[in-house]
């Protein structure tokens, strides 16, 4: 029979503030547990429990003082305060709410007013509850108050709140609200906010902090000074370019993220919020001059050389691509990407293919006039770098041939000497050429931004390759007149002649020469995604190739001398049938070269198999087969539990990863392929005219950008612009000083009219509420009167 469950008891009441505090004694703490209640003493602290959590409570007094401040009622609260002389001004409720905070909270500006003239009484964090609501008139009389009775703490945080961290000063909260107003107020009353250090920086600050402070703690105020300082009200205030102070705070705020993996999303986010804001600011542009006179701002870009755009260099440099792709940017970008050449458009894609054709029999006739005559109307429609594309296509088609026709020779009589096809000289002039082009390229865009781009490290790589090859056709040409061995047949070459080893560098080099072709797709819409979205993959395979290489090193380290003692070994069966050993884990390089081809697929089937060749039997006319079954199982399983891992597993993983790169790519097509297309108008606006061979002879326009670029001339180069061309040339620090300042200005009053107007909804409703606020205080005062 089951023990009856003794009757649940009320729980005791709580103890009033103040009460001697209730310990256990040693019998009640080894009661066991499931055994009945029982009273162990009559004395009453045996009965208190220890309260948990202790939180202020009212008097009646001091609730009906709340409900008065609440009313918004001055005369009436004015009235209860002199019947209460005694009362606590700065009394709190559970959740730690004074009354001057409820007056701060309901927008009752008379109340505040009134309630701060009463003696002793504690501000608190109501000044960040003005800023937080945005009540300007309110958070003056607060700070007001603050400097006459504790100047210092107008300008730091409060220490006990519930609702803001101690390092939240009013500026802080008032940029992270985006409250223009109260950030200017709070500006020139002396308010400033530190930008922060970023995660990267180890100066002596930062050495100490990072030594001394708690982590938690500077990491997160960290991120709140980066809101602080990335909001966008804050950045119209505090920097006179906001679209470059948004893109530098993005790209840091990008590299936090990386730095700081635990923050990651939020500064992402922050990241992206920030360069919408660069976005939303161009979206305001009215006119084609505005946005000209946006995109020719040279500040911020490191470059020697002029470039025509050089905010959109940086925006490309700061992989910007939202503001990059953005309609107002494009629009100028095609106009001078096309020039005066309007109804190229209009052509039918079948005879846009037939330009390189015909432009390649003009190309000396234009590479003479640009000699001759600079200045001419043809030269100049020449120029434009819509026809500066052309020209390099046709020149680069003729270079493809030459090159392929060089590669189809007939070796089967090749001589132990440089190929003499006559081909060779033409080639070497064209990589002349090419190797001009890249030394020129890396001078005007400098160093660090040539080599960001993976495709200029593909023309550097294949220059090297055509070099090398010319190098050893130079070798073979003083090896065949030194030693007389022209006519040696090339089986008994030696495996490293320099022919051979040239021939091996032109056969690379002619993969990479044809594979540039790819280059030329991105200006196509179809084509553009597949080449950004084949770079991206790319991408991923290099992460899954190491996983690729640990797996492939762990099993061959294991198995690499597994089968070593039956390598060359060969059985023959009962039917003659001869079975040999397959070199698979005989050493380390052929288990390495067995694991690859496995990934493919590839692999003998009988990579694991062991075989053991024929021992004597008891006669001379017999043998004996043995088998060693364990080894074999081995070998076996393990390349077996290799197949499933790669195969399966990994192989799987990385089309999957691949399949969600290029889902991505996809998703945001408009943009990802507008910023590929943007890249490759902004380098054909830096070649030449003349493209190779042709470009390795001297012009005018050519040498006096070259010497501009090395003098380091900041000239005005907005004049090649469509539109800007036909108004009247102006200083550039003119330009800054005057025009840009003053668009900024119009720009950033358009930008939060928008935002207003965007925000209307949400302040009608609340509006609504505070109607509601004020309908129920007027019933409520109704009800009492009568």
């Amino acid at each position: 029979m089951s023990e009856q469950n003794p009757p649940s008891l009320p729980p005791p009441p709580s103890p009033p503030l103040g009460s001697q505090t209730f310990r256990p004694t040693s019998r009640q703490i080894l009661q066991p547990a499931g055994f009945p209640y029982k009273r162990f003493s009559d004395e009453p602290d045996m009965l208190v429990p220890i309260p948990s959590i202790i939180l202020p409570q009212l008097q009646e007094t001091e609730k009906r003082f709340f409900e008065l401040v609440g009313s918004g009622d001055v005369i009436v609260v004015k009235e209860y305060l002199d019947q209460h002389p005694n009362i606590n001004i700065n009394c709190t409720n559970f959740q730690g709410v004074t009354a001057l905070l409820v007056a701060v909270q309901a927008h009752f500006d008379g109340m505040v007013e009134y309630l701060l003239t009463q003696q002793g009484i504690d501000i608190g964090d109501c000044v960040l509850h003005a800023v937080k609501d945005n009540q300007p008139s309110i958070l003056t009389m607060l700070l007001d108050k603050l400097s006459v009775t504790a100047p210092s703490l107008e300008y730091v945080g409060v220490t006990h709140s519930s609702d803001f961290p101690d390092y939240v000063t009013p500026l802080i909260l008032a940029a992270q609200c985006g409250h223009y107003e109260i950030i200017k107020m709070l500006i020139e009353r002396g308010h400033t906010i530190s930008k922060p250090h970023p995660p990267s920086c180890r100066c002596s600050e930062c050495k100490m902090h990072l030594e001394h402070d708690d982590i938690l703690h500077s990491e997160s105020l960290r991120l709140n000074l980066y809101r602080a300082v990335a909001n966008p009200a804050y950045l119209c205030y505090s920097s006179h370019d906001p679209i470059l102070a948004a893109f530098q705070l993005s790209k840091e705020l990008t590299d936090s993220s990386f730095l700081v993996p635990e923050f990651r999303v939020a500064y992402k986010e922050l990241a992206a919020e920030v360069s919408m804001f660069a976005v939303d600011v161009i979206a305001c542009v009215r006119s084609t001059t505005e946005m000209e006179l946006i995109l020719v701002q040279s500040a911020g870009i490191d470059s020697p050389h002029r470039f025509i755009f050089p905010r959109l260099f940086l925006a490309m440099d700061y992989k910007q691509k939202t503001f990059v792709a953005h309609p107002n940017t494009q629009q100028i970008v095609e106009a001078f990407w096309s020039g005066d050449w309007h109804t190229y458009k209009l052509k039918p894609i079948v005879l846009k293919l037939f330009y390189p054709v015909g432009r390649a029999f003009m190309l000396p006739v234009i590479a003479l006039m640009s000699i001759v005559m600079p200045n001419n109307a043809m030269v100049k429609h020449w120029s434009i770098p819509l026809n500066k594309m052309i020209s390099h296509i046709a020149s680069y088609s003729a270079f493809l041939i030459v090159i392929f026709l060089e590669s189809n020779m007939d070796k089967t009589k090749q001589k132990r000497r440089p190929p003499s096809s006559g081909l060779e000289p033409v080639i070497i002039i064209f990589v002349a050429g090419n190797i001009w082009n890249t030394l020129r390229m890396i001078i005007l865009l400098g160093p660090n931004r040539f080599f960001k781009s993976l495709w200029n490290w593909h023309s550097l790589l294949n220059n090297l390759l055509f070099i090398l090859t010319f190098l050893f056709w130079l070798a073979s040409y003083f090896d065949a007149k030194n030693n007389d061995q022209v006519d040696l047949e090339r089986k008994y070459w030696h495996h490293l002649d320099p022919i051979l080893i040239a021939e091996g560098c032109f056969a690379i080099a002619t993969v990479m020469a044809f594979f540039k072709l790819m280059f030329f797709c991105r200006l196509n819409y179809y084509m553009g995604p597949l080449q950004i979205s084949l770079g991206k993959m790319c991408a991923d395979l290099a992460k899954y190739i190491i996983i690729f290489t640990i797996v492939i090193i762990s099993f061959s380290a294991g198995l690499c001398r597994f089968y070593q003692y039956y390598d060359g070994m060969v059985q023959i069966d009962d039917n003659q049938i001869k079975t040999q050993q397959v070199s698979s884990f005989v050493s380390f390089a052929t288990t390495l070269k067995t694991f690859f081809w496995a990934i493919l697929c590839m692999a003998p089937l009988e990579s694991a198999d062991v075989v053991i060749e024929n021992l004597p039997g008891e006669t001379p006319d017999t043998t004996i087969i043995n088998s060693h079954e364990f080894t074999e199982a081995v070998g076996y399983i393990a390349f077996a539990l290799f197949e499933v891992l790669i195969v399966i597993m990994i192989l799987n993983m990385l089309i999957a990863t691949m399949s969600a790169t290029f889902q991505r790519v996809i998703d945001n097509l408009d943009v990802e392929w507008t910023f590929g297309k943007t890249d490759f108008y902004l380098e054909y606006m830096l070649q030449s005219t003349n493209p190779s061979p042709f470009n390795l002879v001297p012009t005018p326009n050519g040498i006096a950008t070259f010497m501009e670029t090395l003098n380091g001339s900041k000239s005005q180069s907005s004049k090649g612009c469509c539109r800007m061309a036909d108004k009247p040339s102006i200083d550039n620090n003119k330009m800054n000083e005057i025009e840009y300042p003053a668009l900024m200005t119009s720009l950033v009053q358009r930008y939060f009219r928008e935002k207003d107007n965007a925000a209307q909804g949400a302040s009608d409703i609340d509006l609504l509420k505070q109607d509601i606020h004020e309908l129920k205080n007027l019933l409520a005062q109704i009800v009492e009167v009568k």
